[in-house]
């Protein structure tokens, strides 16, 4: 018994001590120091209107576009974001009954549901550029004279891209302009303002963020 003794106490006392550093000063630390040197980042980068109301997260995208050629003309003042594979309700938590959630289409490039997605995605930006008066030149089904930005027709793995490339953004300058009766220069210095350079300046591309844009565009009107 003393034996046993000599060995369970020593364990407890370790366990009680190993449990108090990885379980609860270590993760209090760490929140603390994300709370002062990170506080943004750490509560999930929130973006707030004008009015301090939340609207959403830097980090995950939201529906601004459609590919919906009825819908589209109604959302021509907005810059679109990277398409869902689960629209039109991309950005909910999973739900497997419904089918939306984060996740990809999967679709392989032989796959012709993958080509008529792009047409359908296409035709909506058509029909939001002709509700403005803007008319882009075909050449062809799918090429055209001005060449359409990969990620405005194809959805992302995740379904959840906050940011589009800058070309994304600059094919809609002229769109949102006239949608919105602004100069095209001063939407295109507010593009500008939130495209993100590459990281450290080696890592990754320039990308802009479409909820920041759209944000700076609506406080623009004030």
């Amino acid at each position: 018994m003393p034996a046993h003794s000599s060995i369970i106490r020593p364990a407890l006392v370790l366990f009680a001590i190993l449990s108090m550093i990885t379980g609860v000063i270590y993760p209090l630390g760490i929140t603390g120091i994300a709370q002062v040197a990170f506080a943004d980042k750490a509560n999930g980068s929130i973006v707030n209107s004008t009015e301090g109301k939340p609207i959403g997260s830097a980090l995950i995208g939201q529906e601004f576009g459609t590919s919906d050629l009825g819908a589209a003309p109604a959302l021509a003042k907005w810059f679109w974001g990277r398409p869902s594979a689960t629209s039109p309700v991309p950005y909910t938590a999973l739900n497997l009954d419904r089918g939306t959630g984060s996740c990809g289409s999967n679709l392989a490039p032989t796959n012709p549901a993958l080509l008529e997605n792009a047409k359908a995605r296409l035709a909506a930006l058509d029909a939001a550029d002709a509700s403005v008066g803007v008319v882009r030149v075909h050449s062809g089904t799918l090429s055209r004279n001005t060449q359409v930005p990969v990620d405005l027709v194809t959805s992302s793995a995740s379904g959840l891209d906050p940011h589009i490339s800058p070309a994304a953004a600059e094919y809609q300058v002229l769109r949102v302009a006239r949608a919105r009766g602004m100069d095209e220069d001063k939407v295109r210095t507010l593009m500008r303002q939130c495209t993100e350079n590459r990281t450290l300046g080696v890592l990754g591309e320039p990308v802009v963020n479409v909820l920041a844009l759209n944000r700076a565009l609506e406080d623009a009107r004030r």
